[in-house]
């Protein structure tokens, strides 16, 4: 039996606050290396590094492995959820879009959390609120975008819209991941293990496209800026973030812990428009006004401090 989705504790809102900070470096290594490196390539990097430390932590404090195969399947398609599928499409998708714009369509992860969540967990049903915070938040999107969605009717380009798009697919991934993550705490399966074996199961998925796809031995060796933001994912983005995560999962719930993507953004814009010279249209701040109104609405905290101030 599982625990109502509900307000999180100083401790949890503290390690929450620290994960957006983790993630939202992300998006700006991620740009920096997919200059030089290939999207596999750069994923099966980040991810194969973050597993690496996580697994040699365990073997430090020498927790064991589980040998049921139930556990292992469960590895193997959380890596798949939380990993393979999401990092591929948005590292593909910085390649046509900004790592603010990137960031902010990552912050509807919650609203796909609590939509699904509805139709599979009992104890995460749409309220009147969350549904209104949806809609807010689905809107939000629909800003985002913008008109440039429908350019390639006038013979614009089609990536002006599949970017983003691929973005979207993403945090969709990462709302059944966070749900399907919810059966660890059920199976007494402590966090660090499945923050180390997702990882290592997405990289042996993402290691033989990057090897039949982009021949990496073949490219050129990467800068010391594309290297040190290597390191940077697997180490914090990877290895610290997702300890966190699981921690957070297991006593928050899903869609808790999936509020961190809107945290994320205002420090992966500053960090983009301050070091990449990215820029941000109005329409984006305005998109990114309307997710946070959703997500407050679904987060519901700020409508109890009204009716309590009332």
């Amino acid at each position: 039996m599982t625990t109502p989705a509900r307000p999180m504790n100083a401790l949890e809102w503290g390690m929450l606050l620290t994960l957006s900070l983790l993630w939202s470096g992300s998006f700006f290594f991620v740009a920096i290396a997919i200059r030089e490196v290939p999207v596999f390539s750069l994923v099966t990097a980040r991810l194969l590094g973050g597993a690496l430390i996580l697994c040699s932590w365990l073997a430090w404090r020498g927790i064991r492995w589980p040998r049921e195969w139930a556990a292992w399947r469960a590895f193997f398609v959380m890596g798949l959820l939380n990993n393979a599928i999401p990092f591929g499409l948005i590292g593909w998708s910085q390649n046509h879009i900004p790592s603010g714009l990137a960031s902010i369509l990552n912050a509807t992860t919650p609203l796909w959390t609590v939509l699904f969540a509805h139709f599979v967990a009992a104890d995460e049903r749409l309220t009147p609120a969350k549904l209104l915070g949806l809609l807010a938040g689905i809107l939000g999107v629909m800003v985002l975008i913008g008109p440039q969605a429908f350019a390639f009717k006038d013979g614009g380009n089609l990536t002006d819209w599949l970017a983003p798009c691929a973005v979207l697919l993403a945090t969709c991934s990462y709302a059944v991941g966070a749900l399907y993550g919810r059966r660890f705490n059920r199976m007494g399966i402590q966090p660090m293990l499945p923050a180390a074996l997702q990882g290592l199961m997405a990289s042996s998925l993402m290691l033989p496209a990057a090897l039949l796809l982009e021949h990496p031995w073949t490219l050129p060796m990467p800068s010391p800026q594309a290297l040190a933001s290597l390191a940077g994912l697997g180490l914090f983005s990877s290895a610290l973030g997702y300890a966190l995560y699981f921690r957070i999962l297991a006593s928050a719930g899903a869609t808790n812990i999936n509020l961190v993507t809107f945290l994320i953004p205002p420090t992966a814009i500053l960090l983009g428009i301050g070091f990449l010279g990215e820029s941000l249209a109005p329409q984006h701040i305005a998109g990114m006004a309307l997710i946070g109104l959703g997500l407050a609405a679904i987060d519901g905290r700020l409508l109890r401090y009204f009716k309590v101030a009332r």
